[in-house]
């Protein structure tokens, strides 16, 4: 028996499962024809969610009842080279889209640094940190904090670096910009370059770079002024709160590395509301 409920909350939906099944790569045959009955894909893709959520080792899967630690991180590395979780990220974000519409009018872009203490391919030394191994992801978000774009690099990487590969990786179809409807890019002081603001022109965004403190003064001395940056921080730090036990590893030191949160994360923190997605 094991220790966890069948009944906990964090538990895949079969409508949310119907979604996710049509993407998993078809099974290998054996090369003898033979092999011990498989454990099923569902149980598997809860035992990721389970060790996402609690950040528990591997290794303690095998005492909650769901899938064995062995199964479970062979399927998920085998997914993770099939895409499926860029692929449900994709598919999720054009859902999105058609519920309730991205808001691409004022965008948001922000790199944040996080410890990577086994060190990987992209990694490097946490300038904030004693050195010590680090990883930074940027991030671009619409105005609602929804992730449209990922891009990870070493922590020692500045984030105007990262403008452009972050802008050139959004993952859903984006409307072109009009005189009627500009797209805004909100960006801090370390993206306050020339190099940015060429970027940003490119690629038919309007650049608004607020130092710090300046939209806190704005709010008391502008009625009705709205804050734009914070979104951007949100979704920080709701990656930041899930995200604890898989930095450092090499297999997420890649653009996939959270993409498996995304596949949640616009499940559970937007999806929710709605009767489709329940």
């Amino acid at each position: 028996m094991g220790l966890v409920s069948k009944k906990d909350k964090w538990r895949l939906s079969d409508s949310l499962w119907n979604e996710i099944e049509p993407l998993l790569p078809p099974r290998k045959p054996h090369p003898l024809g033979c092999h011990n009955p498989r454990v099923p894909d569902k149980n598997a893709m809860e035992a990721i969610l389970f060790v996402l959520r609690t950040g528990c080792q591997w290794n303690s899967l095998d005492t909650t009842g769901i899938c064995s630690c062995s199964s479970a991180y062979r399927r998920f590395r085998e997914w993770l080279a099939a895409d499926v979780f860029k692929k449900f990220w994709d598919q999720e974000l054009i859902k999105y889209d058609e519920l309730l519409g991205i808001e691409w009018s004022f965008c948001s872009m922000d790199g944040a640094i996080t410890k990577a203490p086994l060190g990987g391919e992209l990694t490097g030394p946490n300038p904030t940190d004693r050195a010590k191994s680090g990883t930074k992801r940027s991030l671009l978000t619409d105005e609602h904090g929804i992730p449209l774009s990922i891009v990870v690099a070493g922590a020692n990487r500045h984030d105007m670096k990262l403008t452009c590969p972050t802008l050139e990786n959004i993952e859903v179809k984006r409307p072109e910009p009009t005189n009627e409807h500009p797209q805004g890019l909100c960006l801090d002081k370390g993206y306050d370059y020339n190099e940015v603001r060429a970027l940003a022109k490119e690629f038919g965004f309007t650049a608004h770079m607020v130092p710090r403190g300046k939209e806190a003064q704005m709010i008391k001395k502008q009625v009705g002024y709205k804050a734009r940056r914070w979104v951007i921080e949100r979704s920080h730090s709701w990656l930041n709160r899930i995200l604890f036990k898989f930095r450092g590893k090499l297999i997420y030191l890649k653009n996939n590395l959270l993409i498996l949160h995304y596949l949640f994360f616009l499940k559970f923190k937007f999806f929710s509301f709605t009767t489709e997605f329940e």
